[in-house]
């Protein structure tokens, strides 16, 4: 029962050698076809399990004909005893391991029915032939032995029956389906497997199985096994171990593949002799297959046979040699056949070269026809594509990547990512896979955006090259010229193909600058003379020969593979030459006279004054006004004024010397500076002869005109003075001149001076009485014929200074009038001449109408309606109860204004009168243009007409004038009986003087009311 027990257990562990072999060539071969190798596999041990059990067995242990084969034992049952069925099994787990020897060899290129119809062959004309010529008396003492057992070929668990056999097949179906794509390239290495550790466990389970290969091959647990598996994984080790050691010395580093084909290789090589050699001679067993394998490996692909898992050096050359052992390491003791060493030697080898002739000659015939009608080798494509796809249509996680990964390739579409499966390594590559692919798209982006950036900013340089209206030339550094833009062909006057490698400095460069412009190009236009890098180079070049310009050149340098280039942005600068004269010109010179204007009079007297200074000489300025130049504009246009003013210069440039400076200094007013030989007397000098010219007749639009001119004088007097402050005390002594009289010169003195300074406090001074209350106002009746026949009040300012005492209106009017301060005076009357109006109203008093006074400035500014129309709305009186008067010279400054304000006024029912009429040269037009109620006779003509004739013509003239335009007149200024009369005589009715009333105090008017 022992027995029975025993070989099940063998058979048990040799059927795991069938796991081994499937995680050896999983692992050894490429993942496109691990399953492959999984179908095939179990596909082989299925297929030779059927075939050994219907007809196999039979063969291999039936009863022998002639020791040739068997013919008994066919569909193998239960009728036999249980020790015979399990040496049935136990020989079925031997002839699957053959089968699978053979596949593993052509792996990853054969067709999986190829795999099936070599193992058909195996399983029923080699294996079983062979196994009936070595074992056929193992099963059955009287079922005969075969041929070679009967002649004492010992082959103890298939060195060569099984190992070699399905070598034999193996290197067969290498010599007749080729080698894998690429195996004959140099270039190329086939990789040693897609999972090595996997292909380790393989091994591991072969060894394991091996101890029931070769310990079950007792068919009974005898004294026997314990040795047998001893030297059986002695000889595994140190066929490992040589195969590695070889490996390490040849080529430097551990080739895991070499580990395992030497591992192999002993285990082969010590099966045929495991049971009758020591455990030393399994050492050398085991260290020479592992020497053989690894040999035997070079062997091969020196001979071009491409073996997958070295099936043939493993197992074929390693069984040979582990069946020669048989002779030279058995012991006499344990073959007990009665053979000498010789006798056995020879036994052992014509049974190899028998058993491989049988095997090679049948099984090349058998796979040639097979491979004729059906053939065993995949195409190209199938081989590339993998065998898990093209034969079984299955498709592993990594197999799906590649595919995914071919289609990117194929279509250049990478936007969508591979498929990441979680948690296994493939997926992990995958996850990696798509990571490198989003950073690649990334850097891809970035590049094709800066390959479009760099094309847009190439085609915006070529615009900006081509449409710049500089030159842009680039030149070498020997000063060939490499880039001419348009711009460059239009300045210099010739093509880019004409100069485009020409020197640049011969063709433009002024002949005697050629020498330093070369001097400053060999030094990489960094010298400090000659042209300079990233400067605007101020330089003349030429477009011909006698044909120069001015140019502004900036040079800029790159560095192209080494080289520098040198581009050149050249600016023809006659232009801007041209435009810059003209703009000094109209910096410094007065467009419309020629004359030198206030900024470049500034600059010269600034000067003039410093080297006066240090020289200890004077400096004379001369300032003058044209008298009545408006009266100019307005009467006979601007045109002419303008005729006018270059006259003036025309006239004053003549009258000076070449060292006068003689500049418009704005308007109408013209200065004059003197540097040589000033003195008070030339200075003056000067003025009169300026006087005289401009006394002559000016022509302006063909009428005969007389234009006086004030001039003021000032002089440094060898003293330290700003130049503005001897410009000031000129225009102080201009003013003087028009004060007294125009048409006259007056040298500047501090008087003058004092003389501003108190009007300007003046400025100050009203300021303060109208916030204070210190004026006031009186009233001068107006009275028809008799003097209790009152008609109508002139309200008079009044000004009690609280230091100065009584200020008279002719000392503070005149300086108000110069500012806004007269418009606030003037709002001030009329409000207090309205107040008053309204207390004497609401006292029952009748009231008469109030004249106020008001200048020209505030008769033309845009207040003044609405005031007055606001006081009047304010304190509830009509228009009726206010007149305004004002002088005749108000009519020169805005007549269009003056109309339209007085019409507004008038329709507030307002009374208006002309007052001084007679002194203000008012055109008889105007008169009849203005909406007037009344004419005042001014008080010069008043005080001697009863004396003089011309004064009583005079009168005589307005008041006849005052009838036939329907106005009023009133006579001012009436101071006598006999001028009362005069007037009287004349038709004038209404009078306003002290010969009737002086001016009175409210308090006074209301008992006069």
């Amino acid at each position: 029962m022992s027995e029975l027990y025993w070989m099940l257990t063998t058979s048990v562990l040799v059927f795991a050698m069938q796991a081994g072999f499937l995680c050896l060539e999983s692992g050894r071969i490429r993942s496109k076809n691990s399953i492959n190798v999984a179908a095939k596999n179990i596909s082989d041990f299925i297929v030779s399990t059927i075939l050994f059990w219907v007809f196999g067995f039979g063969i291999m242990f039936g009863d022998s004909i002639g020791g040739v084969f068997g013919f008994s034992d066919f569909f193998f049952s239960e009728q036999h005893t249980p020790w015979q069925i399990s040496f049935f099994v136990f020989q079925m787990m031997f002839c699957g391991t053959a089968a699978t020897l053979t596949s593993g060899a052509v792996a990853e290129r054969m067709t999986f029915m190829g795999y099936l119809a070599i193992t058909v062959v195996l399983s029923t004309v080699i294996y079983p032939v062979v196994g009936h010529w070595s074992w056929s008396g193992v099963y059955s003492s009287t079922g005969g032995q075969g041929w070679l057992e009967a002649r004492g070929f010992i082959d103890f668990a298939g060195s060569t029956v099984v190992h070699s056999v399905g070598g034999w097949m193996a290197l067969v179906s290498i010599m007749i389906i080729g080698f894998r794509i690429g195996f004959s390239e140099q270039k190329i290495r086939l990789p040693p497997g897609n999972n090595l550790p996997l292909s380790t466990l393989g091994v591991l389970l072969i060894w394991l199985g091996w101890f029931g290969f070769n310990g079950g091959s007792t068919l009974a647990l005898t004294n026997d096994v314990p040795t047998i598996i001893l030297n059986t994984f002695i000889s595994a080790a140190w066929g490992g171990f040589i195969a590695v050691s070889i490996n390490y010395f040849r080529d430097g580093y551990v080739d895991v593949s070499a580990v395992l084909g030497g591992v192999i290789a002993g285990l082969v090589g010590i099966t045929a002799a495991c049971h009758i050699v020591s455990p030393s001679a399994s050492v050398v067993i085991g260290g020479v297959s592992g020497l053989v394998a690894y040999f035997g490996n070079l062997l091969m692909k020196a001979w071009n046979l491409d073996d997958a898992l070295d099936v043939v050096p493993t197992h074929l050359f390693a069984g040979i040699w582990g069946t020669l052992c048989v002779a030279l390491f058995g012991k006499e003791d344990k073959i007990a056949n009665g053979l000498t060493f010789w006798d056995q030697l020879w036994i052992q080898a014509f049974g190899v070269v028998m058993i491989g002739l049988y095997c090679f000659i049948v099984g090349y015939a058998c796979i040639w026809l097979i491979n004729r009608f059906m053939p065993l080798r995949v195409t190209k494509e199938q081989e590339e594509q993998g065998l898990n796809v093209s034969e079984h249509k299955a498709t592993t996680e990594l197999f799906d990547l590649l595919t995914t990964m071919q289609y990117q390739q194929n279509n250049a579409d990478f936007s969508t990512p591979v498929p990441e499966e979680p948690f296994t390594e493939v997926g992990q590559i995958a996850r990696k896979y798509n990571q490198v692919i989003e950073r690649v798209s990334s850097e891809i982006t970035q590049r094709d955006d800066a390959l479009m950036r760099f094309q847009e900013s190439e085609m915006r340089k070529s615009a900006i090259l081509n449409s710049s209206m500089d030159c842009i030339i680039t030149i070498n550094r020997f000063g060939s010229v490499m880039e001419f833009n348009p711009a460059a062909e239009r300045t210099f006057g010739c093509l880019k193909s004409q100069v485009e490698g020409k020197s640049f400095v011969g063709l433009f460069v002024l002949e005697e600058d050629r020498k330093q412009i070369f001097q400053s190009l060999d030094s990489g236009f960094s010298t400090s003379t000659g042209l300079i890098l990233n400067r605007r180079n101020p330089f003349r070049l030429q477009r011909a020969p006698n044909d120069h310009f001015p140019a502004e050149i900036t040079i800029t340098k790159t560095q192209t593979n080494g080289d520098s280039e040198y581009t050149l942005h050249i600016k023809d600068m006659t232009r801007n030459m041209k435009l810059q004269e003209r703009l000094k010109f109209l910096a410094y010179s007065d467009p419309l006279t020629s004359l030198y204007n206030r900024t470049y009079f500034m600059d010269s007297l600034v000067r003039a004054l410093t080297v006066s200074e240090k020289k200890k000489e004077s400096v004379g300025v001369l300032f003058l006004d044209l008298d009545k130049f408006k009266l100019i504009n307005d009467t006979l246009g601007h045109k002419a004024g303008d005729e006018l003013l270059c006259e003036v210069a025309r006239r004053l440039f003549e009258v000076a010397d070449e060292s006068d400076v003689v500049a418009r200094w704005g308007g109408d007013e013209f200065i004059f500076m003197m540097t040589e030989n000033v003195s008070t007397n030339h200075l003056m000098s000067r003025a009169n002869q300026i006087l005289e010219v401009m006394r002559e007749t000016f022509v302006l639009s063909g009428q005969d005109c007389s234009v006086p001119v004030s001039i003021g004088v000032a002089c440094s007097y060898e003293q330290t003075i700003e130049a503005d402050k001897l410009i000031q005390q000129a225009d102080i002594a201009m003013y003087c001149a028009k004060e007294k009289g125009r048409d006259n010169a007056q040298l500047f003195t501090q008087e003058m001076a004092s003389l501003v300074t108190q009007k300007f406090g003046f400025d100050k001074e009203i300021h303060d009485a109208l916030a204070s209350e210190q004026f006031s106002l009186v009233f001068q009746p107006k009275v028809r014929m008799e003097k209790g026949n009152l008609l109508g009040l002139e309200a008079l300012i009044r000004w009690h200074h609280p230091s100065k005492g009584f200020v008279s209106p002719g000392e503070f009017i005149p300086i108000a009038e110069e500012s806004n301060l007269i418009i606030k005076i003037d709002e001030w009357v009329i409000d207090t001449a309205l107040k008053q109006q309204k207390t004497w109203r609401d006292a029952g008093i009748k009231i008469v109408p109030i004249a106020v006074n008001l200048s020209g400035r505030h008769l033309v500014s845009e207040s003044i309606v609405g005031y007055i129309s606001q006081k009047l709305d304010f304190y509830n009186l009509p228009g009726s109860l206010l007149e305004i008067e004002i002088t005749e010279g108000v009519l020169l400054t805005d007549i269009q204004r003056c109309i339209e304000v007085m019409t507004e006024l008038k329709a507030l029912d307002i009374k208006i009168s002309i007052d001084d009429f007679g002194t203000g040269y008012s055109s008889l037009n105007y008169l009849r243009r203005l909406p007037l109620n009344t004419l005042k006779i001014d008080q010069s003509f008043i005080e001697e007409c009863d004396k003089h004739t011309e004064d009583v013509k005079i009168c005589e003239t307005i008041i006849s004038l005052a009838n036939g335009l329907d106005l009023i007149v009133i006579a001012e200024g009436v101071e006598t009986a006999s001028q009362a009369e005069t007037l009287k005589s004349l038709g004038c009715e209404i009078f306003q003087g002290y010969f009737y009333h002086k001016p009175m105090k409210s308090d006074e008017v209301v008992k006069l009311l």
